[in-house]
C-alpha cells in the first residue's frame, strides 16, 4: 500500500507541505502549470533550497506584486495597504477553485481544506462563514499552498496518508488581531474539530499555522509512529524560521504492507426514492471517501420493488457517510457491520502503446503481476483512435507487462 507519512515533529505549515511534496513528486513544472489554471495573477513562485540546521529542504516562496507574501502567515496584515488579495472570503475562494479547469478531485480536496480554516476563523471571531474575511484563507499564499497541496497529492496518488503526532511551540506571537497565544486560536479550533493528535514542545514560537493544521487534519487518516515501510522517497519542506530545531517538514513515501484491513459495510433498504436521487447520493458518497457503493434490486413489504444501498468505507468515514445517506435519501435507518478484507498491492502505471499513453493498475499477488487498464484512460484511446473498446484490451503492450 503506497503511503505518505508526515513527520510533523517540527510542526507544519502550508509552504512546508508544498516544498516536501514537490520533492516527492519531482516535477516542479507540473505544479506551476497546474496552478496557472486558477484565475489569479500578479504572483510568481520561487522554488529554492534552504539549509535548516544543516538539512537542505525545498522552500516555496510566493511573490505578489513584487512583495514577499511569506513574511509570516499571521503577519500579512502589515502589507494590507499594498494588496487587495487578503480580503477574499470563503465564497470568493471557492469561486476561484470552481471556475478553474483543475481536476474535480483537486477542487474537492482544496475546498474541504479551506472549509476547515473558515469554520475555525468563524468560531474564533464569532462570525458566520459569509462574514469572515480572514487573511489566512484570502491571501494568495494560502490559496497556492492549499490548492498546490491538493494538486500534488492527486499526482502522487497515495493509498494512505499517515502523520506523526503534530508538535507546536509555546508562548505568544504577534498577528493581525494583536498578541496571540501559541497554538493560535484558529489552529486549536481546527484540531478540536478533527482527529489530530498534537502537543506542545519546548520551542518559544508558533510551529503550526492554521493552513498547515487544516491540511493535516483533512488528509491524514491516523496519527501514530512511522509504520514498517519500504521507503522510496523522502521530501524535505523548509520553513521560514531559524530555530534551535530544524524548521523542516519531512514526508516519507513508500510501501506499507497491510494485507488485511478492517472496514465498515453499511446497508439500507429504500422503496420511496427516485433513481435520480439515488444516483446523486452515490456520487456524494464516493466524493467523501466511500470505498464502494452499489445498489441491489429487492422486494420489500407489500411487494414493493426497491433497492438495497450498500456502502463500504473506512471506520473513520462512517459517521460522515451515514449523514450523507440520511440527508440525500428518504431512509430512516442504516444497519452496519465491521468486516475484514484482503487487498492486493497495486500502483498506477503509464504504458506507451501505438495508440497513445494508457494508464493502468499494476497488481501483485504471490509474485505474479496483473495489469488492468483504467477505464477512463482506455475509453479515451478508443474514442481518439476510433477503435472498439474491447479490441484495446487485447493489445500486445498489455500482454507483455
Amino acid at each position: 500500500m503506497k503511503t505518505l507519512y508526515f513527520d510533523c515533529s517540527s510542526g507544519i505549515s502550508g509552504n512546508m507541505v508544498l516544498g516536501a511534496l514537490t520533492e516527492i513528486a519531482q516535477d516542479e513544472q507540473y505544479l506551476i502549470e497546474e496552478l496557472k489554471k486558477l484565475s489569479i495573477d500578479g504572483y510568481k513562485i520561487e522554488i529554492s533550497k534552504k539549509l535548516k540546521n544543516g538539512i537542505a529542504g525545498t522552500y516555496i516562496n510566493v511573490i505578489v506584486d513584487g512583495k514577499d507574501e511569506y513574511v509570516h502567515e499571521h503577519h500579512i496584515h502589515k502589507q494590507e495597504e499594498h494588496h487587495h488579495h487578503e480580503h477574499r472570503n470563503l465564497s470568493d475562494v471557492n469561486k476561484i477553485i470552481d471556475e478553474s479547469s483543475l481536476d474535480e478531485k483537486v477542487k474537492d480536496l482544496s475546498k474541504r481544506i479551506f472549509l476547515r480554516v473558515a469554520k475555525a476563523e468563524s468560531k474564533v471571531h464569532n462570525k458566520s462563514l459569509e462574514e469572515v474575511h480572514f487573511h489566512e484563507v484570502g491571501a494568495i499564499d494560502s490559496i497556492i499552498d492549499i490548492v498546490g497541496t491538493a494538486i500534488l497529492i492527486s499526482k502522487i496518488h497515495p493509498d494512505k496518508i499517515i502523520s506523526s503526532i503534530v508538535n507546536d511551540g509555546y508562548g505568544f506571537i504577534e498577528c493581525a488581531h494583536g498578541i496571540m497565544p501559541v497554538p493560535v486560536p484558529a489552529t486549536t479550533e481546527i484540531f478540536a474539530n478533527s482527529d489530530v493528535k498534537f502537543r506542545q514542545i519546548d520551542v518559544n514560537t508558533e510551529l503550526v499555522t492554521p493552513t498547515g493544521a487544516a491540511i493535516i487534519a483533512e488528509i491524514a487518516e491516523e496519527f501514530t509512529t512511522l509504520p514498517a515501510m519500504k521507503t522510496e522517497k523522502i521530501g524535505w519542506g523548509a520553513g521560514l524560521k531559524d530555530l534551535k530545531i530544524p524548521n523542516i517538514l519531512k514526508i516519507y513515501y513508500g510501501e506499507v504492507q497491510e494485507d488485511q484491513e478492517e472496514f465498515v459495510v453499511m446497508e439500507t433498504n429504500i422503496d420511496d426514492c427516485t433513481g435520480e436521487v439515488l444516483a446523486y447520493c452515490m456520487e456524494k458518497l464516493f466524493q467523501n471517501g466511500a470505498l464502494d457503493v452499489f445498489f441491489t434490486p429487492i422486494f420489500m413489504k407489500k411487494n414493493r420493488p426497491a433497492y438495497m444501498l450498500s456502502v463500504a468505507c473506512k471506520r473513520k468515514d462512517m459517521q460522515n457517510l451515514q449523514n450523507i445517506i440520511f440527508r440525500e435519501t428518504t431512509t430512516i435507518g442504516i444497519r452496519y457491520r465491521f468486516e475484514s478484507r484482503t487487498e492486493l498491492r497495486r500502483k498506477i502505471i503509464e504504458i506507451d502503446t501505438k495508440y497513445g499513453k494508457l494508464k493502468a493498475k499494476k497488481v501483485i499477488n504471490n509474485g505474479e503481476t496483473y495489469v488492468y487498464p483504467e477505464y477512463e484512460s482506455i475509453k479515451e484511446l478508443a474514442n481518439k483512435n476510433n477503435i472498439p473498446l474491447k479490441e484495446l484490451y487485447k493489445i500486445e503492450e498489455l500482454k507483455n507487462r
